[in-house]
């Protein structure tokens, strides 16, 4: 089982995950949904297409854009369609 902890909560747990440049990208279904809140932040992969971020948000502490999905992944990337992955601080293990 992979688990993906911040701030001492686990915020998310599969044993379905897809790796893609070495970062964990957990199933949509598995992220905790009441730690998620939107973000306005986007960035652009040249292969993987138009991301997408969250903050996290556990015990009233806010971690910024530390969760990133993309909508609408371009064909060379469509393994990570409807999967989050995490950085900044999100200890996957």
């Amino acid at each position: 089982m992979t688990t993906a902890i911040w701030n001492g909560a686990v915020i998310a747990e599969s044993d379905d995950i897809v790796t893609v440049e070495g970062n964990a990208y957990f199933p949509r279904a598995a992220v905790r949904e009441d730690v998620l809140r939107p973000s306005a932040t986007h960035t652009l992969c040249p292969w993987k297409g138009t991301a997408s971020y969250f903050h996290l948000e556990v015990d009233g502490q806010t971690n910024r854009d530390a969760a990133w999905y993309y909508p609408q992944p371009k064909d060379a990337a469509t393994e990570i369609t409807d999967r989050v992955a995490f950085w900044k601080g999100v200890e996957v293990r």
